[in-house]
């Protein structure tokens, strides 16, 4: 079987990063070679430019400069880290991917989908994934969960981007929305049910995926 390629979508706080975690497991114990990765990061090189996108001390940041530090991180990402790992079978469970800028720089930032596409389209050489699982929340309960986390990248609650306003926020979500009503390849959940439930349905789908790659 060829590589399958799934990305995780959401406004923060959604539970992407947990849900990725539990399918991780699932694939494995189907006998399954698994990569989970996350964006910005995942190389090297891609790390240190996460450490410049999501530091909070960075208030003076232009837009344009994280469009395009979004875009440089994946393009390193796909070329050292994903494309070699779907080359050789393996199924990569990616938390965020090229969903996740049209949402927050396309729409939070508004620059709008197009713009953001057509530097994506080079940053990733065309890859796109199979499946994207948009678990949706409402930002206001999203940053209730993530205030007072034990562990942070920077000392803080809340990293540069989380840091945004809520209006921001609420921009960012009515942009997943505008692509989970736009894109066949998105799978759209309710972040409000349990976690159990949430994951019960993305193996539900994830089975049907396997299942299509093998005819």
């Amino acid at each position: 079987m060829s590589g399958i390629f799934i990305t995780f979508e959401g406004p923060d706080g959604a539970g992407k990063t947990t849900q990725l975690e539990l399918l991780a497991e699932f694939v494995k114990q189907q006998g399954l070679p698994c990569l989970t990765t996350r964006e910005p990061g995942g190389t090297d090189i891609s790390d240190r430019v996460r450490e410049i996108i999501l530091n909070p001390a960075h208030t003076e940041m232009a837009p344009e400069t994280e469009i395009y530090l979004y875009a440089a991180s994946r393009a390193q990402h796909v070329h050292e880290k994903i494309k070699p790992a779907l080359d050789k079978g393996t199924v990569v469970l990616c938390d965020r991917f090229v969903e996740a800028s049209v949402a927050y720089q396309g729409y939070g930032l508004g620059y709008g989908e197009d713009l953001i596409r057509q530097m994506n389209e080079l940053a990733t050489g065309g890859l796109k994934p199979q499946r994207t699982y948009l678990i949706d929340i409402n930002p206001e309960v999203g940053r209730g969960r993530m205030n007072g986390r034990k562990q942070t990248e920077f000392q803080t609650d809340l990293d540069r981007i989380e840091q945004k306003e809520l209006h921001y926020h609420q921009r960012v979500r009515e942009g997943f929305k505008a692509l989970a009503n736009s894109q066949d390849h998105i799978h759209p959940l309710d972040g409000n049910q349990s976690i159990e439930d949430i994951q019960f349905r993305i193996r539900k789908d994830f089975k049907r995926l396997v299942e299509t790659k093998k005819d």
